[in-house]
């Protein structure tokens, strides 16, 4: 695949703790150069960075992250107030436990809740594949399908592991018609990313693509 295709593909990430305005703004200054679906930051950056690059570069930033397990309320909050600092692209983490009890209408509920929230903005749904059974995971495809959300997405990339070709496969046997997918977490080399899109994603979460890009590899 062309570079600038994959890196079409590419949701440029930075949501380290300790991350500054200045290394957002330089996250933002690649993901232009560069030419990636968006750049993905934490919330409290996002209406600065909307300024900074105006049209020329899609805002994404994350909902409930890493740990998925505020409130409904809480999240709904978060998405709308993210919309309104001019984020383009929500990426939410769903209650990773109210799915593991098998509560899969409080699942359902809360994705449709920010769905709604998020005002027609696309919205990827974080279901952290590495903390869940096959069976599970099976079961998140359906709600995510049901609830309306634009992409399926495996990982934060905070948890024990990231993106699995497996969960990819898994994700296109079960997930409905119009449901995209996300791989994120140890996406690090050309082979992976190219990988993951030959499986099917739509987008890859990831810090390493454009470094290579940038380091000629």
């Amino acid at each position: 695949m062309e570079r600038n295709e994959l890196l079409r593909k590419v949701d440029h990430t930075l949501l380290k703790q300790t991350a500054t305005w200045e290394d957002i703004r330089a996250l933002c200054d690649e993901g232009m150069e560069y030419g990636t679906a968006s750049v993905c930051i934490p919330p409290c950056f996002v209406k600065r960075a909307k300024e900074y690059v105006g049209d020329k570069l899609p805002i994404c930033t994350v909902i409930g992250f890493p740990n998925g397990y505020a409130s409904t309320a809480v999240k709904v909050f978060e998405a709308k107030d993210a919309i309104l600092s001019g984020a383009d692209e929500i990426d939410m983490v769903i209650n990773v436990g109210a799915l593991k009890a098998g509560d899969t209408e409080y699942v359902l509920d809360e994705i449709k809740a920010v769905r709604a929230a998020s005002k027609g903005k696309i919205l990827k749904v974080i279901v952290e594949t590495c903390l869940l059974t096959e069976e599970e995971k099976i079961t998140a495809c359906r709600l995510v399908t049901e609830a309306g959300a634009d992409y399926i997405k495996t990982s934060t990339g905070f948890s024990k592991t990231g993106a699995t070709r497996e969960d990819i496969r898994l994700f296109s046997a079960h997930v409905g018609k119009g449901v995209k997918m996300k791989a994120a977490g140890g996406i690090r080399s050309f082979e992976d990313a190219e990988d993951f899109l030959a499986l099917g994603c739509s987008r890859l979460g990831t810090s390493a693509i454009v470094k290579l890009v940038k380091e000629g590899k």
